[in-house]
């Protein structure tokens, strides 16, 4: 019987718990708001991982929290080191995730084509 989820996904997973947590107790930059970790990917060989993020009322534009967040990337790892139960922890890479902002784009999309299309109805 095959695993439901393979290593990668459940490290993954823990990463994403861990990050969230230490950016909330850890990062005192306000300038950069408050940051949503949506997912960690890590790569087979676990010495990357790709971390989506969203942030909520950051005075940053997304590519400046891009590299604030890459900047202090190194020493979320270290902490990392210290709460997570592996040999080595992966290479952070954050990258802004625009899913959410896309999927809104496209329910207000779906909400004109509606109201438009009841309107010609009438």
């Amino acid at each position: 019987m095959p695993r439901d989820f393979k290593r990668t996904d459940r490290i993954g997973a823990e990463l994403q718990r861990e990050l969230a947590g230490l950016i909330r107790e850890e990062v005192k930059y306000p300038a950069i708001g408050m940051v949503t970790i949506q997912e960690a990917r890590v790569v087979r060989d676990l010495s990357q991982a790709k971390v989506f993020f969203t942030t909520m009322s950051s005075s940053l534009s997304q590519k400046e929290s891009v590299e604030q967040l890459n900047h202090i990337a190194g020493h979320l790892r270290w902490l990392l080191g210290h709460r997570m139960k592996l040999r080595s922890i992966p290479k952070l890479n954050f990258v802004y995730d625009t899913s959410v902002e896309q999927g809104e784009h496209l329910s207000t999309l779906i909400d004109q084509a509606v109201k438009e299309n009841h309107t010609d109805l009438d």
